[in-house]
């Protein structure tokens, strides 16, 4: 953990969290280098995977695409977001991630605040995935 001083993190020092699908790495999170106030992460996708809906009682989510095209669900509503584009989530609004184009999809993520309990941070609203799949939460806590 940092201890309140500036950490370096790269994608292949964190273990990828796929219960939800794709490749969710949290980066930047309590558990990674004792962030307080949010996370940042990295969610890798191939083509016609996606992240399950759920929605996240406490925090807004920003999403910022890098690479592919990816089709993001506000509360059922599609939203297209190619490279270059971002979207803000506010809270409590349900929401999913699929990857439409034909390549690898690349999205980074940010969260805050964070919630008062890793348990309440993050409600699934449908049927993971994965769901036996181990590794961090979303929050970075295991």
């Amino acid at each position: 953990m940092s201890e309140n001083r500036p950490t370096k993190i790269t994608a292949a020092d964190v273990a990828p969290n796929r219960r939800r699908g794709g490749d969710l790495r949290v980066l930047l999170g309590p558990k990674t280098v004792g962030t307080t106030t949010g996370f940042m992460g990295r969610l890798s996708l191939e083509p016609a995977e996606f992240v399950s809906e759920h929605y996240h009682p406490y925090s807004e989510e920003f999403l910022y695409v890098v690479r592919g095209e990816v089709l993001v669900r506000v509360d059922g509503e599609p939203v297209v977001l190619e490279p270059g584009a971002a979207l803000f989530v506010p809270i409590g609004v349900r929401h999913r991630v699929e990857n439409v184009g034909v390549g690898p999809a690349e999205v980074v993520f940010t969260l805050g605040p964070l919630a008062p309990r890793p348990e309440l941070g993050h409600v699934d609203t449908e049927e993971l995935p994965a769901p036996d799949e181990q590794g961090l939460d979303v929050g970075g806590r295991t």
